[in-house]
């Protein structure tokens, strides 16, 4: 049987998981939509500051990474999707490991997605349609145009909201999530280091200094 602390840790891991990933219960119509309506727009915003701010030419890519960093902490739940994908093992962390980890991750992210999500910006970005999953998730679908094949490449953004902040959870690109795809590599990582926090660190920081060094 578990005791008192460990089913409230795992009480609270159903919580973030209910409220920041999967829906939990349908707004009322109206609320729905308004919604809905909202998480469209802002995705419409952030696709046209990423096309102002990452698209230009004469831009260098340090720059570039700058102007991402902001983009991404001022629209993403950084810290929740950090530990939705280090999942239990964040439990295990200790307090100096897991504020190194997000530093980590933040950077991670920045400098392995600035060039990807730079193609998803702007005009190449269209919304089909939203939906609410619950009062507190929404789903954004679109599509983007790319050059290469002709052919659109289908991207769902998770939306979730507190109150009139909005923040996206989960991009998922033609079916590949994001945020599983990572929790799934991060785990293979912890695993082979023996389930120790500290041996992904190490990785984390040998990734992102290799991504940097080899940034043109």
């Amino acid at each position: 049987m578990m005791d008192h602390s460990r089913t409230q840790a795992a009480l609270r891991g159903l919580v973030f998981i209910f409220v920041f990933v999967l829906p939990f219960g349908f707004a009322p119509p109206s609320a729905a939509a308004e919604t809905e309506e909202r998480a469209g727009s802002f995705i419409r915003s952030l696709a046209t500051e990423a096309m102002e701010s990452l698209t230009q030419e004469d831009a260098p890519r340090n720059k570039r990474i700058q102007r991402f960093r902001k983009l991404f902490n001022d629209h993403f739940a950084v810290r929740s999707i950090g530990r939705f994908v280090l999942g239990r093992t964040w439990r295990k962390a200790s307090k100096e490991e897991q504020t190194e980890y997000l530093k980590l991750f933040e950077d991670l992210m920045v400098v392995s997605y600035v060039d990807r999500f730079t193609r998803y910006a702007g005009k190449n970005l269209t919304i089909t349609r939203t939906r609410a999953e619950s009062a507190k998730s929404t789903t954004v679908f679109s599509e983007i145009n790319t050059a290469n094949t002709g052919k659109p490449v289908q991207v769902l953004w998770r939306v979730g909201s507190l109150g009139k902040v909005m923040k996206i959870v989960d991009v998922i690109v033609e079916g590949a999530s994001m945020s599983q795809t990572l929790r799934s590599d991060f785990g293979s990582i912890v695993r082979q280091k023996g389930g120790k926090v500290s041996g992904l660190i190490e990785e984390l920081r040998k990734k992102t200094a290799t991504l940097k060094a080899s940034a043109p």
